[in-house]
């Protein structure tokens, strides 16, 4: 996993964190047993939300990041309550699916009464800016915090994971230029491993949401192809990261310079290129879909 900050984060910084958790976990009743004045702590009541119309222990324990015995006894604490149904996927006798109840459905619909009913009473102490000003806040929490739990792995050019990236990338692109594109121009797994380049993928949550490649042009020179952002992650700097991992990478080869090209129509990408201090130069490929040739010195 690469090292997401140049500078280390002060304890001042941690505290802040801390302080701010204690106060909310406080606040919205998370540390009470009896969460939202129901009979249940806060984590059984969230698996009641994440239940929803049914699914698959294993998609629960990988959506919530939990232990699978934790999640079995919450499950099993809550058929006895008669909550849920735990039932054998039809297809499949090695997978548990789990679903409401009539009961359950409507404690879960209770408990977002309740959820709704206790925001409303906190947000009702804030002018309409206040509370304009706190949804913001909140919205940029949120996607700091994603982007701080993603990691950008350095990883095999022929593993699974890359080469999924690159076809979803290449669909995506494929939808966006005019002229469609071809897949046979993706970089091939040898020129993005071993001594020849590089290739990294962006994880969030164990699932793929990113990818960037680094090939060797030429005696000190470098050149990033296909940074490419899962459609549900933009919007939160990832790009970026992944660029700043593939620039390392290029330092750490022993690079000079590194160079990129890209579409007339990624307009978003040739902004972020120029705002990392990327310089727009001459054609220097042969590339059919690039409009645009860019390069960075690296310090």
């Amino acid at each position: 996993m690469e090292p997401v900050h140049t500078e280390p984060v002060s304890t001042e910084q941690v505290a802040a964190f801390r302080r701010f958790n204690r106060y909310f976990t406080r606040r919205i009743g998370a540390l009470d047993d009896h969460y939202l004045g129901q009979d249940r702590p806060l984590g059984e009541a969230r698996l009641l939300f994440e239940i929803g119309d049914g699914v698959s222990l294993r998609e629960l324990r990988s959506r919530l990041g939990l232990d699978a015995g934790y999640l079995s006894r919450m499950a099993k604490a809550l058929e006895a309550q008669g909550m849920v149904r735990v039932t054998v996927h039809p297809d499949d006798n090695r997978l548990r699916m789990v679903a409401l109840t009539p009961a359950g459905q409507v404690e879960l619909k209770e408990q977002q009464r309740r959820a709704n009913a206790l925001v409303a009473h906190l947000l009702g102490g804030l002018t309409d800016t206040q509370r304009a000003d706190l949804t913001e806040a909140m919205t940029t929490t949120r996607r700091l915090l994603r982007l701080a739990a993603i990691t950008v792995d350095l990883v095999d050019g022929a593993s699974a994971d890359a080469r999924a990236c690159l076809d979803a990338y290449a669909d995506d692109i494929d939808e966006r230029f005019p002229e469609g594109f071809d897949k046979s121009d993706l970089v091939r797994a040898d020129e993005v491993s071993g001594d020849a380049g590089a290739f990294f993928v962006a994880y969030e949550e164990d699932r793929p949401v990113g990818c960037g490649a680094l090939r060797r042009l030429g005696p000190g020179v470098g050149e990033i192809r296909h940074v490419w952002v899962h459609p549900d992650a933009r919007r939160l700097g990832l790009a970026r990261r992944i660029l700043d991992a593939l620039e390392r990478e290029g330092r750490h080869r022993g690079f000079d310079v590194v160079r990129l090209d890209t579409h007339a129509t990624l307009s978003e990408a040739q902004a972020m290129y120029r705002a990392c201090g990327y310089t727009e130069i001459a054609r220097y490929d042969d590339n059919v879909y690039a409009s645009h040739w860019f390069e960075k010195r690296l310090g």
